[in-house]
C-alpha cells in the first residue's frame, strides 16, 4: 500500500508537560499541515492515519477529563482514526469518546470506528443505536463485528440476520463502511472473509505472530488480494506497556515499526497517557519501513519464544475473550478457566 513517509523536524514543547506537540511528518491529504502519515483504507477511497487510537485503553484512563485532552491532542496532531467497541468498559469507553467528539469541530476531524458485539438482527440494531447515542453522533465511519473468535461466529453473523441488519443501517446512512475483528485464528478470519465483500478486517499483527497461527502470513495477503483493508492490533502483544515490552522480547518502537512494515492500512495502539501519545506519534512520524533483512533479524531474535504462543495466549485460550462473547457462547467461568 502507498504511504507517506516524509520526515520533518519535531517542534514544540513536550506533551508530558501539557503543551501541544509540534507539527511534523507526512500529512493527511486534506490537512497538509498535520503530521501523521496516512494510508489508503482498502477499496473505500478513504485514507486513515497509520495509527488508530484504541478505545479500550482510552476508556481505562481514570481521569475522564484527561482522556478527553488526550483525544483532542491526538486529533489536533493528525491522529484521526479512532477505535472503540460497544462492550468496552460497559459502554464507558464510547461515552468518554463521545464527550471528546462533542466539542466543536472534533467529530468532523475524526474517522470513527466502533465494534458491534451482537450476532442477531435485533441485537445489532440495539448495539448500533447504543453506540451512536454514547458517541454523540448520527453515523459511524466504520462498524466492525467484534471478536469473530469462534468457528460458528461467521455462520451466526449471516444466519441470524446480523449482517442483513448492518447492511440496512448502511443504506440508512448510519454506517459508512463495514468490517470485522478477531484475535483467535486465521482460519476463522478466512471463513468470515467469504461471507461478505467487507471493507476492513482487523487482526493481531506482531513479530511473534509470524511463527504462531499467523494472521500476517495467512490473512493479510488474502485481504489485500480482495482489496479489504487489513487493520493491525496487539503489536505489543496486548496490555500496557505491552506483553512483548514487559517480557523484554523487543522494544515498543521495534514492535510498532515491525507491525507498520506489514501490508496494513492502520495499527490500533493503546494510548492511555500524553506520554504514550507522544511516543507513538514520534514513532509514526519517524517511520521508515523495515527492510526484509531487518524484519528477519528481529524475527530471528524472537523465534525461540514465539512458536509456542506464550506471548499470544489470546489465540489459544478463551481467557482473553470479552465477557459478553463468553456469555454469548454459553461459556461459564469454569468453562473458560478449565
Amino acid at each position: 500500500m502507498t504511504e507517506h513517509n516524509t520526515r520533518r523536524e519535531f517542534l514544540g514543547a513536550s506533551l508530558a508537560a501539557g503543551a501541544a506537540l509540534g507539527l511534523a511528518g507526512a500529512a493527511r491529504a486534506d490537512e497538509p499541515d498535520k503530521g501523521v502519515p496516512t494510508r489508503p483504507l482498502g477499496k473505500t477511497g478513504q485514507r486513515v492515519s497509520v495509527l488508530c487510537l484504541g478505545g479500550w485503553h482510552i476508556g481505562a484512563v481514570k481521569d475522564k477529563k484527561e482522556a478527553v485532552k488526550i483525544m483532542h491532542a491526538a486529533l489536533d496532531e493528525g491522529l484521526f482514526f479512532f477505535d472503540n467497541a460497544w462492550d468496552y468498559h460497559d459502554g464507558g469507553s464510547e461515552e468518554v469518546m463521545g464527550d471528546a467528539l462533542s466539542a466543536k469541530g472534533k467529530r468532523d476531524k475524526c474517522f470513527l470506528m466502533t465494534k458491534n458485539c451482537a450476532r442477531d438482527a435485533k441485537g445489532v440494531r440495539q448495539h448500533l443505536e447504543d453506540s451512536l447515542k454514547r458517541l454523540q453522533t448520527d453515523h459511524l465511519d466504520l462498524m466492525q463485528f467484534h471478536e469473530i473468535n469462534y468457528d460458528n461466529d461467521p455462520d451466526w453473523i449471516v444466519d441470524n440476520g446480523a449482517l442483513g441488519e448492518a447492511l440496512k443501517a448502511k443504506k440508512e446512512g448510519k454506517i459508512r463502511f463495514l468490517g470485522f475483528t478477531g484475535h483467535k485464528s486465521p482460519h476463522i478470519h478466512l471463513k468470515m472473509l467469504d461471507k461478505h465483500d467487507w471493507d476492513t478486517v482487523q487482526m493481531p499483527v506482531n513479530v511473534c505472530d509470524y511463527f504462531y497461527r499467523s494472521f500476517q502470513q495467512q490473512v493479510v495477503p488474502e485481504a489485500v488480494k480482495r482489496k479489504v483493508a487489513p487493520l493491525g492490533m496487539k503489536s505489543l502483544g496486548g496490555g500496557q506497556p505491552g506483553r512483548l515490552v514487559a517480557a523484554k522480547v523487543c522494544s515498543a518502537e521495534a514492535a510498532i515499526r515491525y507491525a507498520l512494515s506489514q501490508d496494513i492500512a492502520s495499527l490500533v495502539t493503546g494510548i492511555d497517557s500524553m506520554k504514550v501519545l507522544e511516543q507513538n506519534l514520534g514513532i509514526a512520524r519517524g517511520f521508515t519501513k523495515m527492510s526484509e533483512a531487518e524484519q528477519k533479524a528481529l524475527r530471528d531474535r524472537v523465534k525461540a519464544v514465539a512458536g509456542d504462543g506464550r506471548h499470544e495466549r489470546f489465540k489459544s485460550t478463551q481467557l482473553f475473550d470479552g465477557p459478553h462473547h463468553q456469555k454469548q457462547h454459553g461459556l461459564t467461568k469454569a468453562d473458560v478457566e478449565g
